[in-house]
């Protein structure tokens, strides 16, 4: 909560720092009357440090403001537009951990072979391609070249007048293309990092031991493969926050009303409460996730769990 209220205020400060204000982008033609009313009104006229402590208040109070661009409470704006961009960011991070642990597993078994080889030359141009690139070249490839999938939209023009069944489907096809842009990026990462991390796990005693044994080895590797998670999710938490923030780019091309078109949008207005309230929610979203993968980290080893609850008995002890 510190974080993004930190977040929240140096947006706060970046956008009262640039020219103008949301008055000054209400058009050329509006006359200067209506401007000088609009800034009595909301409050544009007074000194920065008013603005802020106004703002700290009302946010304290869980009013984030009004939108001066969409008319209507900023909260509204977010709340509309955070479950259009978890439709995204969650079923593409999930991919991504399955196919970038599966394909980094392969990659740490097999490593120094000619496919390995191959797939960390194609990981590598995944991973160096921006977001706005990797989803433009997917637009073209899929509805352009091959109109396979919708261009852009939550739903189809038509959607109101299709069957139950008919509209998820409709919705799923239109999910396609964005959750990949999530789930290609993230996958890119965490090969590499699976990679590595079971190939210093096939090196320990424990690994060699089991094959000495006589165990299978399809059993063998699925301890490793466990025991080499750790890094692999903590990267899943670090790469959260860059997967909300990709959304402004994404949303952007596909025309999906979420978090990030929401704050691209408010951005151009110099909407100031609707540009703080998406850094917010992007702020507890993040949160959100940390936490998510520290259970996560402590439900495939749960020695960190113990940790956790001796540190805290240790402090307590101390106190």
């Amino acid at each position: 909560m510190v974080a993004a209220f930190a977040a929240a205020t140096f947006a706060f400060v970046c956008i009262q720092l640039a020219p103008g204000d949301p008055a000054t982008a209400l058009g050329e033609g509006v006359p200067a009357v209506v401007r000088a009313r609009a800034r009595a009104v909301y409050g544009f006229d007074d000194p920065v440090l008013v603005q802020y402590g106004r703002w700290v208040c009302a946010i304290l109070g869980g009013d984030f403001g009004y939108s001066t661009s969409q008319h209507r409470p900023a909260l509204d704006v977010v709340l509309d537009a955070i479950p259009n961009s978890l439709a995204i960011v969650l079923p593409g991070l999930l991919l991504a951990l399955v196919a970038g642990s599966t394909v980094g597993t392969w990659q740490g078994i097999h490593a120094g072979s000619r496919r390995d080889r191959w797939l960390s030359r194609l990981v590598f141009v995944l991973h160096v391609l921006p977001e706005f690139f990797l989803a433009l070249a997917l637009l073209v490839l899929f509805s352009i070249a091959w109109p396979l999938l919708p261009s852009g939209g939550v739903v189809s023009d038509t959607h109101a007048y299709l069957s139950p069944m008919a509209q998820f489907a409709d919705r799923l096809r239109h999910l396609v293309l964005p959750c990949l842009v999530v789930a290609l990026f993230g996958a890119a990462t965490l090969v590499r990092f699976q990679r590595q991390s079971m190939r210093d796990t096939i090196e320990l005693p424990f690994v060699r031991t089991a094959f000495a044994n006589g165990l299978p080895p399809r059993r063998v590797y699925l301890g490793a493969w466990r025991a080499s998670l750790l890094p692999v999710l903590t990267m899943l938490g670090v790469l959260l926050p860059f997967a909300v923030l990709g959304l402004v780019f994404v949303e952007q091309i596909f025309a999906w009303p979420g978090l990030g078109l929401a704050l691209f949008n408010a951005i151009n207005a110099r909407d100031y409460d609707v540009v703080a309230a998406c850094v917010v929610a992007q702020g507890l979203i993040t949160g959100a996730g940390s936490v998510a993968v520290e259970l996560l980290r402590e439900a495939v080893d749960p020695r960190l769990a113990d940790a956790a609850m001796e540190s805290s008995a240790q402090l307590a002890a101390r106190s």
